[in-house]
């Protein structure tokens, strides 16, 4: 009875982590028309980046070697894309959504604690987005700016089902706790799995085409007088070749 009770409970709080990190934004890269875009939402939503183009930074793009070469954004319609100088090996993006609060039970306010003192929950929302866009030459190190990140270990695959290693780091060090799912797009509701002490979580990869593989982390807050924790979202974006035609 002990050992079914506690597996009740563990099931039960897995849900509520579900629930409570799977419906957060974050943003990820794609390609739209053989561009790299970048994209703001969660699942199938695909929200208009350009409203926010304020809130990103760090937009970076580095060679074979994992040195920096010079990239920007540009705004096409409601699409953000990302051009580089020459063909990257992956590309990084940093987005700060500010501050959010939210009362038991309510909907999340723009609000700091210092105007939302009886909050629940009050924290900043940071987001990261890395895509790997040509053959990777060894481990991606940690990036710039990338607080939370997350690494494939090994070589990425070529089928979908191969079982998969990432590693989840929080300031370039592995962390324990992380909140990784391996389909942000399609099934963002996924019950997610824990990183262990080594930051290392084992997955199947889940499609023979676009792969954004998120992980949610909760950090210390910088600024307790008006948030109590940092909430940083990460993901990995990569793309499985299909069949010729």
């Amino acid at each position: 009875m002990r050992s079914a009770t506690t597996a009740l409970t563990t099931i039960v709080g897995l849900v509520g982590l579900a629930v409570s990190s799977a419906h957060a934004h974050g943003i990820w890269f794609a390609q739209h028309g053989s561009q790299l875009a970048l994209v703001y939402g969660v699942g199938a939503d695909d929200l208009d980046f350009t409203k926010r183009i304020g809130t990103i930074s760090g937009v970076v793009a580095y060679d074979v070697d994992y040195r920096q070469v010079k990239a920007q954004t540009r705004i096409a319609g409601p699409v953000v894309f990302v051009d580089a100088d020459e063909q990257p090996t992956l590309v990084a993006a940093v987005m700060d959504n500010g501050i959010w609060s939210q009362m038991a039970g309510g909907e999340f306010e723009k609000k700091t604690l210092e105007e939302m003192p009886k909050a629940a929950i009050s924290e900043r929302a940071m987001k990261y987005g890395v895509t790997v866009q040509s053959a990777l030459q060894g481990e991606i190190p940690p990036l710039q700016g990338q607080t939370v990140q997350v690494v494939p270990v090994g070589k990425l695959p070529e089928t979908l089902g191969t079982p998969m290693t990432y590693r989840v780091l929080f300031q370039g060090k592995p962390v324990a706790g992380a909140l990784v799912i391996n389909d942000f797009v399609n099934d963002p509701d996924a019950l997610p799995v824990k990183s262990g002490a080594d930051g290392i979580v084992k997955l199947p990869v889940r499609n023979q085409g676009l792969n954004v593989v998120r992980a949610t982390y909760y950090g210390p807050s910088d600024q307790p007088k008006k948030y109590t924790r940092i909430e940083h979202i990460a993901t990995l974006a990569f793309t499985l070749q299909h069949a010729p035609d």
